[in-house]
């Protein structure tokens, strides 16, 4: 990537996006005070430069999907060729190497018990390359899809101007996904933004079916919109992940604090030896361990902690193409 820091207009835009993920640039261009051509070339500019992309994914926990952590520790030397596999993978994101590059972690969701077994039981323990593997189940995510820190740029009435968000229907039942519904999934998550015209293209339907079936998802809970956006675009260039054992009645209102926190893009409760897992991203070490002596360590029922820095990330949320 070049070395490009998103300015306030891009902020502005970004923020907007996280709003209203699917508004047009002329909708984006009233809530951010700019023209549409100024919204439009700033947002093909932080694609090319910032990696930017609007994603729709799936809500497991809606679908009747599994979310899970991987922590892989590999043979010396093979770490890059395990996370390039994974990264290759259309049910993985957040592939990183850590901890010097002898560990690939990597978040994964499975959409079956035989597609999560496959990995879990067969292609991984069957790798000569992976030495250890630990896989945690995510039980409960605490972070909202767009992280925090993009979400400070516009009033409360600089987003009303965006209109109103789908009035969300969660009535705790698992909504049955059909064929078609994945089809288009699978064209969401690789651009969020693609329009009704290109979708029903793709998936043989009709227009205003695919932009009715998309609201209905997005309404229920189980389609939602992320930003994924390079950190160093931010001027965050430090990173590390975070594996921390919290007293179970502590968790929830921890969990609950570090969401809050603008270090922490990610943050959730796992099953394993470890009941919380989080990213952090910093500024760099110091700033890390400005955060860990002092905004974490005033949270209560923390008893141990892990971390391993970020050495380099292999695929963040888009699908490679």
């Amino acid at each position: 990537m070049e070395s490009y820091l998103l300015d306030e207009i891009d902020r502005r835009i970004v923020h907007a996006l996280t709003a209203q993920p699917r508004a047009s640039f002329r909708s984006l261009a009233v809530a951010v005070a700019v023209s549409d051509q100024t919204v439009m070339r700033r947002y093909q500019r932080m694609r090319d430069v910032a990696g930017l992309r609007v994603l729709g994914r799936a809500n497991a926990s809606r679908v009747g999907w599994s979310d899970w952590f991987l922590r892989l520790q590999c043979v010396p030397g093979s770490a890059p060729a395990v996370a390039n596999a994974l990264a290759a993978r259309p049910d993985t994101s957040w592939v990183h190497l850590a901890s010097g590059g002898t560990e690939v972690v990597c978040a994964l969701q499975t959409r079956s018990p035989e597609q999560r077994d496959a990995l879990l039981l067969t292609n991984l323990p069957g790798s000569r390359r992976v030495a250890t593997i630990y896989a945690h189940s995510l039980l409960h995510i605490f972070t909202a899809p767009a992280w925090n820190v993009l979400t400070k740029a516009l009033s409360a009435a600089e987003l009303e101007r965006l209109g109103p968000l789908p009035s969300l229907s969660d009535d705790g039942a698992t909504v049955r996904l059909t064929a078609a519904d994945e089809a288009l999934l699978a064209h969401l998550a690789r651009d969020g933004r693609a329009s009704n015209a290109s979708l029903a293209a793709a998936t043989n339907r009709h227009e205003s079916n695919v932009r009715r079936r998309i609201d209905q998802l997005w309404r229920t809970g189980a389609l939602y919109f992320d930003i994924d956006l390079d950190s160093r675009a931010l001027g965050l260039a430090g990173g590390a992940m975070m594996w921390a054992s919290v007293e179970p009645d502590h968790l929830e209102a921890t969990g609950q604090a570090m969401a809050a926190h603008p270090e922490i893009p990610f943050v959730a409760a796992t099953t394993g030896p470890t009941n919380l897992v989080a990213t952090v991203v910093c500024v760099d070490e110091r700033h890390l361990y400005q955060y860990f002596t002092h905004r974490f360590a005033a949270l209560p029922g923390v008893h141990a902690v892990e971390t391993a820095p970020l050495i380099r990330t292999v695929k963040r949320a888009a699908p490679i193409s």
